[in-house]
C-alpha cells in the first residue's frame, strides 16, 4: 500500500509542474544594453555618466537648441520624425530618461518628478546647454513644465504635448494598476509578452493601423532592457497621489510662452486636462489635434510638427 500512496502524492504535483513549465515557456529574459545598442544606437548616439548611469542621448543639427523629453515607457526614438525635420534649422537634444530606453534604472529607484527635474538640469549642465526651447510628452511634459517653473530663465518657449501633472477624471491605465499590484507586478518582471505591449499601444494611438511591427518591437525590447521592468514598477508606484492645488499653483507661476498640443482622442490624459492646464496658465495656447491620441508627435508627426514649427518661429 505504501508505494501506491507515494504514487498518489506525485500525481498531486502534476498541475504545479505543468504551471511552472507553462510560465517558463513564455518567460522573457532581460536584454543586455550592449545588445540593444547594436539596434537602437546610431552615429549620433552618445553616453554620459550622471549619478552612476550611462545616459543615452543624441545631439543633431545646428541652431538654437530644442530639448525633447519622452514619456513613460518610451525612449528618445519617439521624436525621430520631428528630429529629422527640426535638425535642419535647430540643434536637437534628446535623451533616454532614467528608468527607460538604453539609459535604464538609477541606483536610488527614485523616479519622482523632483528627481527627474534634477536629472534634467544635471544633464543640460553637463553638455553645456543653458538656453533652449523645451518640449515634453506625457511624463516628459510633466518634467518640462516643472523644470520651466524652477528654471524660468533657461527656457525660452515651453511646449507640452499631452502632458501629465493634473489629476484626470478617468481610472488609471491598466498597465499602471498592474504595476501597483504586488503579485501581478512580480509576474511582469518575468512574463512580458509582445501582445501586452501592443495592447497598451492601442490605448495610446487613435488609429491602430499606424502601429507597426517595428514600433511594437522597439517598445517591447526597450521594456526588456535589463532593469527597466523593475524601474517601470518603481516609477508607476510614485506620484499618483498628486497635490492638485500645489501643481496648479506651480502651473500658474510659469510665465514662459507655452504651447499645449493635445490629442482629442487621448484615452490616458484626456483633452479636459489640456483645457484645465490652459485655463490656469497665464501665457499659454491650446491646439487640439482631432485625429490623435496620447502621442501626436509619433502618431501624426507632420500635423503636430507643423503646429510646433509655426509656434517657435512666430
Amino acid at each position: 500500500m505504501k508505494p501506491k500512496s507515494s504514487k498518489r502524492k506525485y500525481w498531486l504535483y502534476i498541475p504545479l509542474i505543468a504551471l511552472i513549465l507553462a510560465i517558463n515557456s513564455v518567460v522573457y529574459s532581460d536584454i543586455f544594453v550592449d545588445d540593444l545598442k547594436v539596434e537602437y544606437a546610431n552615429q549620433y548616439s552618445k553616453f554620459i555618466e550622471i549619478d552612476g548611469m550611462q545616459v543615452h542621448y543624441r545631439i543633431e543639427g545646428e541652431g538654437f537648441p530644442i530639448v525633447l523629453i519622452h514619456g513613460t515607457a518610451s525612449s528618445l526614438h519617439t521624436w525621430d520624425a520631428w528630429t529629422k525635420e527640426l535638425k535642419k534649422t535647430n540643434t536637437i537634444i534628446r535623451m533616454d530618461l532614467p528608468a527607460f530606453g538604453l539609459t535604464g534604472p538609477n541606483k536610488t529607484a527614485d523616479y519622482s518628478i523632483k528627481s527627474y527635474t534634477t536629472f534634467l538640469d544635471q544633464f543640460l549642465n553637463e553638455i553645456a546647454i543653458h538656453s533652449f526651447h523645451l518640449a515634453g510628452n506625457s511624463l516628459g511634459g510633466n518634467i518640462a513644465w516643472n523644470y520651466a517653473a524652477e528654471h524660468p530663465n533657461k527656457v525660452d518657449k515651453l511646449i507640452l504635448v499631452d502632458a501629465s501633472g493634473l489629476p484626470t477624471n478617468k481610472p488609471q491605465p491598466a498597465v499602471f494598476k498592474m504595476a501597483k499590484t504586488p503579485v501581478v507586478s512580480n509576474l511582469f518582471l518575468y512574463v512580458t509578452p509582445k501582445f501586452f505591449i501592443n495592447k497598451n499601444m492601442q490605448e495610446v494611438y487613435a488609429d491602430d493601423t499606424k502601429i507597426t511591427d517595428d514600433l511594437v518591437s522597439r517598445y517591447h525590447k526597450m521594456a526588456l532592457r535589463e532593469g527597466n521592468r523593475q524601474a517601470f514598477i518603481d516609477r508607476a508606484r510614485m506620484d499618483f497621489k498628486l497635490g492638485s492645488k500645489a501643481n496648479i499653483d506651480k502651473l500658474k507661476s510659469i510665465q514662459n510662452s507655452t504651447l499645449l498640443i493635445w490629442g482629442a482622442q487621448d484615452n490616458w490624459i484626456p483633452l479636459d486636462n489640456g483645457k484645465r492646464m490652459d485655463s490656469v496658465m497665464h501665457n499659454s495656447k491650446l491646439v487640439v489635434l482631432e485625429n490623435s491620441g496620447h502621442v501626436p508627435m509619433e502618431e501624426n508627426p507632420e500635423e503636430s510638427l507643423a503646429i510646433f514649427k509655426q509656434y517657435i518661429n512666430d
